[in-house]
């Protein structure tokens, strides 16, 4: 008989795309996903990974197994989905992925509030950005996900996850102290022609909508420089190398090189939770949910 262990740990290989990341996913050791993978190797007498170059592939025959794993972890999280509802209390092992400002600005609050009322919840929380989170989501290798979308970017949810709205997360422009706009109780985003940017790569969420408003608006920018984390935007603004947008969720204090300068109109972007439509009857996910909603004022500075 095959063992689910082992298949979930080839399944989270096949979602995650090397054995690092599914090891970070499930919270073991890149070495304990490699074993178990390879007794299920011997049991099934079958090359599940394959090298290639310094990482591994699944084989087609690890492909099969694979999809085959996620059919059996959807029948075991509607097992688990009934003793739970029958038992009424937040109770198992709930996994979140949330994208970085809300893992920094609001999770820390929510998963310590959810730890001391429901102690026989487990909460285990990574940073995931939310395009890629939502995937998760949909293949079962995460519970849940805190993602966002903006005005011009609808969030592409597939069918069988279902959401709530968590809040509206408003976001401000970043300048130099002593940049001509510094100062100015507020910009229209036509006057922004010129200017040298700093924003989040290309592919990322923040990054497209800075593209296409500013385009929209008449101005082609100038985007100098790339960074994934907000501080990083923040600490470049700071030194005099551009402008940045960046939400205010999880932003913190600006340093003493940089100021806030509201764009008009305002930018603004909405929070959500995601889950599968097959657990929401979880008493886990309604109390997550409620208990995001619940804290998002304090975590939202206005």
């Amino acid at each position: 008989m095959l063992d689910l262990a082992r298949l979930r740990a080839l399944h989270a290989v096949s979602v995650h795309g090397t054995v690092g990341a599914a090891a970070t996913a499930l919270g073991y050791t890149p070495s304990a996903v490699s074993q178990q993978i390879a007794k299920l190797e011997r049991e099934t007498r079958t090359t599940l990974l394959e090298r290639r170059g310094r990482g591994v592939a699944l084989t087609e025959e690890a492909r099969h197994l694979a999809a085959t794993a996620q059919e059996l972890m959807a029948i075991v999280e509607r097992a688990e989905t009934e003793l739970e509802e029958r038992r009424g209390l937040p109770a198992g092992r709930l996994t979140i992925a949330a994208f970085p400002s809300a893992a920094r600005g609001l999770l820390p609050g929510v998963l310590a509030d959810l730890a001391r009322r429901h102690p026989a919840l487990d909460t285990r929380m990574s940073e995931v950005d939310p395009h890629l989170s939502i995937d998760l989501v949909a293949k079962g290798a995460v519970d849940m996900a805190v993602v966002h979308d903006w005005d011009i970017a609808p969030l592409p949810t597939p069918p069988g996850i279902g959401q709530a709205v968590i809040g509206d997360d408003l976001c401000d422009l970043i300048v130099p102290v002593g940049h001509r706009l510094a100062g100015r109780a507020s910009v229209r985003r036509e006057e922004l022609r010129g200017e040298r940017w700093i924003t989040q790569p290309p592919g990322l969420v923040c990054h497209e909508w800075l593209v296409r408003t500013l385009r929209e608006a008449g101005c082609e920018p100038d985007i100098a420089h790339h960074a994934e984390e907000n501080p990083t935007l923040v600490a470049l603004v700071a030194a005099g190398l551009g402008i940045a947008l960046i939400p205010r969720l999880g932003r913190g204090p600006l340093p003493d090189g940089a100021v806030t300068v509201r764009l008009d109109p305002l930018p603004v972007r909405r929070l959500y939770a995601l889950w599968r439509d097959g657990a929401s009857r979880r008493p886990a996910i309604a109390e997550t949910v409620r208990t995001l909603q619940a804290h998002w004022p304090d975590a939202a500075p206005r």
